[in-house]
């Protein structure tokens, strides 16, 4: 959050918070082309192969993929508290004091809102249908759990010490 800027400590309201991660799946998905473009540039186009019908990505580019969007994210919020997509829709994440978050608190923050990412792995032992029902799952339980934990807080938000809070004016 900039200085200057005050808030009120008003949870951000749910469909606000919506909003603002659709902004920001944009940003990613921008972000994800780019990083994309680059490796298969310095691979001369070798980064999938096709074995069976079935790409393969290897796992090291899958890795860097996920390091850039958590980068985005918690440079975002230690950077000021602000997403591109929380910047649009008057949002900020805050810790208690009402500033933006340390390091260790964005990171821990990230950290428990990609835990969803982790029923992907059911595509190694299930289907990818029950992966990405399994990812929708856990991702709805978390935001999810905004209307109903104190102050409008998801688990990550809660497990960090964060919140998402509505700044004023916006």
């Amino acid at each position: 959050m900039t200085e200057g800027v005050k808030t009120l400590m008003t949870p951000a309201p749910w469909l606000r918070r919506m909003a603002a991660l659709l902004y920001d799946l944009l940003i990613v998905l921008a972000l994800q082309l780019v990083v994309g473009l680059l490796v298969q540039l310095a691979l001369q186009a070798r980064l999938v192969a096709v074995q069976g019908g079935h790409a393969h990505v290897p796992v090291p580019y899958q890795v860097l993929q996920f390091m850039v969007v958590c980068g985005y994210f918690v440079l975002s919020w230690w950077r000021g508290g602000q997403t591109i997509g929380a910047r649009a829709w008057s949002l900020c994440v805050v810790d208690a004091h009402g500033r933006a978050p340390g390091l260790p608190r964005a990171l821990l923050r990230a950290a428990i809102a990609a835990l969803p990412l982790l029923a992907l792995s059911l595509g190694f032992v299930a289907s990818v249908q029950a992966a990405l029902i399994g990812v929708l799952v856990l991702w709805v339980i978390d935001n999810a759990s905004a209307l109903v934990i104190t102050n409008r807080r998801t688990l990550h938000d809660w497990v960090s010490g964060s919140r998402l809070v509505r700044l004023s004016g916006g």
